[in-house]
């Protein structure tokens, strides 16, 4: 009997998605990035659970702090 195979973690969809669009493997690391740090900002919270609020408070934190 064979086990299931394990769902996606969201940075797998990330990576996919990037190279779906034929994009460079620097942009697919980069961007895998900074869906990373957005994570983690928010208390590793999934981005499916966050919205426009949640965003706006990553930017500000970049602008302000970084």
């Amino acid at each position: 009997m064979q086990a299931e195979p394990r769902p996606k973690k969201l940075l797998d969809h990330v990576r996919d998605a990037v190279r779906l669009k034929h994009y460079s493997y620097r942009t697919e690391q980069t961007s895998v990035q900074w869906v990373r740090r957005y994570i983690l900002f928010h208390g590793k919270r999934h981005p499916q659970d966050m919205g426009r609020p949640e965003i706006e408070a990553f930017l500000t934190n970049l602008a302000v702090n970084q």
